[in-house]
């Protein structure tokens, strides 16, 4: 992945925090000043933040693990869902249930009855229903695609969550932090940073401070499939290896 600059982060408007009333002390150390009434964040620790952030999405991926990009907000709902899916990594972008980890065998269940729905509309089975209910199981269906659609395929619990906005996403932050999940996040300068594994300081209201981050975040989750591949393969190979050069059996 191509290192990240200052410039690339000053383009996107990372730099740019909340007014100064607005702000949250605990985010003092990764301020840089204000001007006209508004923080700006110091971008030099965000870069080293990021790099470690990125490390460690590498690292889970690579281990096998994925990945949950989470941004709710307008700004984010199309970064969020087109560089999640080009990663083949789950995401929610529309809106956070309750429970989504803390109850996810619950949502599992709701996912099966999503993918029934799914089945028997593809079938032309649901035509078959008196419309009164067939208008009910498809307003059912489009919102279980609107909250569900992004996490169809999750089996199993993330190895993290990427989070724009910690603020706006305050529940599923929660979950993470009570289930021990790692949380890689874009914190601004009305934020509490506390709960955050990876803080990276900057702009959450952006769309192009959002851009980024996801783009960045998407392409270091290919790094670490192509790591788990290569992974694989050397496995493989060394498997085949082994079987080649183990001695033949003599006859009795």
């Amino acid at each position: 992945m191509t290192a990240t600059t200052m410039k690339d982060l000053i383009d996107a408007g990372l730099h740019f925090g909340h007014e100064t009333r607005r702000w949250n002390p605990k985010m003092a150390p990764y301020l840089w000043g204000q001007s006209n009434g508004i923080h700006i964040i110091d971008l030099r620790q965000t870069v080293r933040l990021l790099d470690d952030a990125i490390g460690f999405v590498r690292q889970a991926v690579a281990g096998g693990g994925k990945i949950l990009f989470i941004g709710t907000k307008k700004q984010a709902r199309n970064s969020v869902a087109q560089h999640a899916e080009s990663a083949g990594m789950p995401y929610v972008n529309f809106r956070w249930l309750g429970g989504m980890l803390t109850n996810f065998q619950t949502i599992r269940q709701r996912i099966s009855y999503m993918k029934e729905l799914e089945s028997e509309e593809n079938s032309g089975e649901m035509q078959s229903r008196p419309k009164k209910e067939r208008l009910r199981l498809r307003r059912d269906l489009q919102k279980l695609r609107q909250s569900l659609g992004g996490v169809r395929d999750l089996q199993e619990l993330p190895a993290g969550v990427f989070v724009i906005d910690v603020n706006a996403e305050e529940t599923a932050v929660r979950e993470a932090v009570r289930l021990g999940i790692p949380i890689v996040a874009l914190v601004d300068s009305n934020c509490n940073p506390e709960p955050i594994t990876y803080v990276i300081p900057g702009n959450d209201d952006a769309i192009r401070s959002a851009e980024l981050l996801c783009s960045l975040v998407a392409g270091a989750c290919q790094e670490g499939r192509e790591m788990a591949k290569k992974k694989t393969k050397k496995k493989e190979s060394s498997s085949e290896d082994s079987a080649s050069q183990s001695p033949a059996r003599s006859g009795g």
